[in-house]
């Protein structure tokens, strides 16, 4: 069985699959393989360089991550550009990771995709668990987390899908506005439900 996790910033959803993990489940991960296909040197940062300047690395030869968030957070076009020099080699990368669990005999793999619905990639699943969590909490921890004012928390949110909308693309979602506790006691029920095994 190959499950999609996902959720928004903020919402727990690294505690979800950080706990998945220790169950031993294995994790193919979005945000690890997306720091992956930007390594100096790859074939997407010089891609980057060209689209979006020299400026966007820094004088290690890594990418200037800042810079770039600078550039695309509240921007549509650039942050699209960017999706498109990025995205293929994530999937790309996605797609061979989990083929190669399950060659090795892995029973269910978890694809950890924060973007699941906005880059329209419910394909690559059969079941879709969200992690949600109140507006509020959700501000809260994000200003906490990155330092951030409240109009800068509210930017990033906004650049999302909507929690509801989220909720509605799920077979299940696991409320994370308790404790660790109460979260990974929903994600045993659902594993139990959905008879998966690592």
């Amino acid at each position: 069985m190959i499950i999609g996790l996902t959720g928004s910033i903020a919402s727990g959803k690294s505690t979800i699959s950080e706990i998945l993990k220790s169950k031993g489940f294995p994790v193919v991960d979005a945000d690890e393989i997306a720091h992956r296909v930007v390594e100096p040197g790859s074939p997407v940062l010089k891609e980057i360089e060209l689209t979006f300047g020299n400026e966007m690395i820094k004088s290690d030869g890594s990418l200037n991550r800042e810079k770039l968030g600078e550039r695309i957070f509240g921007n549509e076009i650039e942050r699209k550009k960017l999706n498109s020099i990025i995205h293929p080699a994530i999937r790309v990368e996605m797609l061979s990771q989990k083929e190669k669990l399950l060659l090795e005999g892995a029973n269910t793999v978890i694809m950890d995709i924060p973007l699941l619905f906005e880059s329209k990639l419910q394909h690559f699943v059969e079941k879709i668990i969200v992690v949600s969590v109140t507006p509020e909490i959700q501000k809260q921890r994000l200003m906490d987390r990155n330092v951030l004012t409240e109009e800068e928390a509210v930017v990033r949110i906004q650049s999302q899908l909507p929690m509801d909308q989220k909720e509605k693309g799920a077979d299940a979602v696991i409320f994370n506005n308790g404790t660790i506790e109460d979260s990974e006691q929903q994600l045993n029920t659902i594993l139990f439900n959905w008879n998966a095994q690592p």
